[in-house]
């Protein structure tokens, strides 16, 4: 049997990721980091760390329980840390990791592209709207 190099190794790891197919852990992943409050949150924690009450002041509209899913989600992705502090009470802080700062240039493209092409997009819209308008 041939031996098979460490790089060559890791590229047929690599290749053998594709989000395509139903079954490949890449497609949970892409589900996660394409989740609103995901990409809220990863950009929330650009500057650094922030407390459970600031991330809910500034991501205005999620629920407890949605944040509260979403921070351990990204957690146990690895993409989040969080740190306790003791005291009364207690301190807890969500910081982005390196493989979430990793991700924070994507996330910020997607919501700067979002923010600067609303105007195109609500046209598009209207003009779709008005076009598919079912008569009376």
């Amino acid at each position: 049997m041939p031996t098979t190099t460490a790089a060559r190794r890791r590229a047929a790891e690599a290749a053998a990721y594709d989000a395509y197919l139903a079954w490949c852990p890449a497609r949970q992943l892409l589900d996660r980091i394409g989740d609103k409050w995901v990409s809220l949150l990863v950009s929330a924690l650009a500057e650094g760390p922030l407390r459970y009450s600031d991330l809910r002041r500034r991501l205005a509209g999620v629920s407890e329980k949605m944040l509260t899913q979403t921070l351990r989600a990204l957690e146990r992705d690895g993409l989040v840390s969080r740190t306790v502090t003791a005291g009364v009470p207690a301190r807890v802080d969500y910081e982005l990791t390196g493989l979430g700062r990793d991700l924070l240039p994507l996330v910020r493209q997607i919501k700067d592209w979002a923010e600067s092409h609303m105007p195109q997009v609500l046209a598009a819209r209207a003009a779709y709207d008005e076009d598919h308008r079912t008569p009376d």
